[in-house]
């Protein structure tokens, strides 16, 4: 292989593609891409590429694609709804990729002849065989869909799985390494996303509530305790969301139809989107939603809308259907209100939550904003565990912003509440500062006045002659929890080696905080 062609997944060159021209790549898009490339040439032939919604899959998705084919090979697309079939043709077109079939029934776009198809999952299935393909491109990949599961596992192609919550029991059968691309943290740092700004609602008492054999809340349970606040649901939208495009999720599609009904009787133009709504139906009710001056305000549904659906200002989300275990879906629906909007100067995302599920899921969910998941089986994890009812229906705010829900570490300004700092104190012993417990604990200095001469040190070395003292003191802030006295200043405080605890505590505060800053 030449140098040339070391970065390229593929080998022969076919000049049909070679008109594509593509928005150029985001910092994460391309270390996404460059990582693939990496384990590909390591021996990959199925890998997942996690990344939040509004990450940009589709486009890296089809960038990938595209290099395929200007290779002479072979590629198929593969989405589970229609909406997202058509999101996905028409981003094809824009880029150039004119040329590309459909498989899906009645479809006008069929032209098996074409190297690139875009295909539904229910056909494939229904058909039982699959186009002659040589890279296989698996959007929401965490639904694990019968139709492609085992072809994934066998097949001599490339697999290439795309997902935002990447929590399903099985894909790391399938999917032999995982790429987290990026975190909703840096999307949100970097203007991609938007703050998402939670209020916590009247909810309905989902104690003693039936569970599925799988341990979540039936949807006749979730059904029957989620009637008696609807009303509650129009009042609280109409104080708080009304001036938004707004997406409410419900608990069953008998709950959604009767939310549509009370927000109609309040004169609010609204329309149930479920498995019942027929295609042409929802080709309507996307067209008219999608329009910046819309006549529809708010569009219902059970889970149809919280995959793939993209009308980035929306600017309110409703969540009345309780979730004991998913944070996947949670995230997912969540995430169809957190699209930045420059057009209409969209600057966040309030989430009305009338299920509890931003109580139930506050810490999980930070932990996933801010790191991403690390593996699939974290995942996997974070989505069979039940968690505990909230005692109250307060959700903390932000000690520095207010924003809420908050835990440890705020979703919204980034402030990290700092982590306990154990003091272990005898008679004649200085007192030793240190973070985290057990085997993960780390000394960072003999004592506070130990720890302000690393972080002057630091400052000394690191910041311009101006900065250097007030840099200090926010460093000590940062991991102390509080300022340093007052009377502690670097002009008298006398140079001494950084830790390397310290020092790597204070590299772990600058990536949260400049990472997309040194990116720009």
């Amino acid at each position: 292989m030449t140098a040339a062609n070391e970065s390229r997944l593929f080998a022969e060159e076919a000049p049909r593609y070679d008109g594509a021209k593509f928005p150029t790549p985001r910092p994460f898009q391309e270390s996404a891409h460059q990582a693939l490339r990496q384990g590909f040439l390591e021996g990959h032939r199925r890998q997942l590429i996690a990344a939040p919604t509004g990450a940009g899959k589709s486009i890296l998705a089809l960038r990938i694609i595209h290099e395929a084919l200007l290779r002479g090979k072979r590629a198929v697309f593969l989405a589970d709804r229609t909406t997202l079939i058509n999101q996905t043709s028409a981003a094809a077109v824009a880029v150039g990729l004119y040329e590309h079939g459909i498989v899906q029934a009645n479809h006008p776009r069929r032209d098996a002849s074409l190297p690139f198809q875009i295909a539904s999952v229910q056909t494939i299935g229904k058909r039982g065989f699959w186009p002659q393909l040589d890279v296989l491109v698996i959007d929401e990949a965490h639904t694990m869909h019968s139709a492609w599961v085992e072809f994934a596992k066998t097949t001599k192609a490339v697999v290439i799985g795309l997902s935002a919550t990447p929590f399903t029991r099985g894909l790391g059968q399938v999917f032999t390494r995982l790429i987290n691309a990026t975190t909703m943290h840096e999307l949100t740092q970097s203007g991609v996303l938007v703050p998402m700004r939670a209020l916590s609602c009247v909810r309905p008492d989902m104690a003693g509530a039936a569970v599925t054999k799988s341990g979540e809340w039936t949807d006749k349970a979730a059904e029957e305790r989620g009637m008696a606040i609807v009303g509650d649901v129009v009042k609280e939208w109409m104080e708080h969301g009304q001036n938004r495009k707004t997406i409410v999720f419900g608990a069953s599609i008998a709950h959604c139809h009767e939310l549509c009904r009370q927000f109609s009787d309040a004169g609010v133009l609204a329309a149930v989107f479920t498995s019942e709504t027929t295609a042409s139906e929802r080709e309507m009710l996307v067209a008219e939603f999608s329009k910046p001056d819309a006549s529809l305000r708010v569009l219902i549904s059970v889970e149809a809308l919280a995959k793939g659906f993209d009308v980035p200002d929306v600017g309110c989300v409703v969540d009345c259907r309780p979730l004991r275990k998913s944070l996947s879906t949670a995230i997912q629906m969540w995430g169809r209100g957190l699209r930045s909007s420059p057009a209409t100067g969209k600057t966040d995302c309030i989430l009305l939550d009338h299920s509890g599920n931003i109580l139930r899921f506050a810490e999980d969910f930070e932990q996933v904003f801010h790191e991403g998941i690390e593996s699939l089986d974290m995942g996997e994890k974070l989505d069979r565990t039940p968690r505990q009812e909230p005692e109250d229906y307060e959700a903390k705010g932000c000690p520095s912003c207010g924003h809420s829900p908050f835990r440890k570490r705020c979703m919204s300004c980034g402030y990290e509440k700092p982590a306990p700092v154990q003091e272990n104190a005898e008679a004649g012993q200085m007192v030793e500062i240190a973070i985290g417990k057990g085997k993960g604990r780390k000394v960072l200095a003999n004592n506070p006045a130990h720890l302000w001469a690393q972080l002057c040190s630091y400052a000394r070395q690191n910041s311009a002659p101006d900065k250097q003292h007030w840099r200090a003191r926010f460093l000590f802030r940062d991991i102390m929890g509080h300022l340093p006295p007052e009377d502690w200043h670097i002009s008298t405080t006398p140079d001494v080696p950084v830790s390397q605890a310290t020092a790597n505590k204070i590299k772990a505060l600058n990536i949260r905080r400049n990472i997309y800053r040194r990116a720009a």
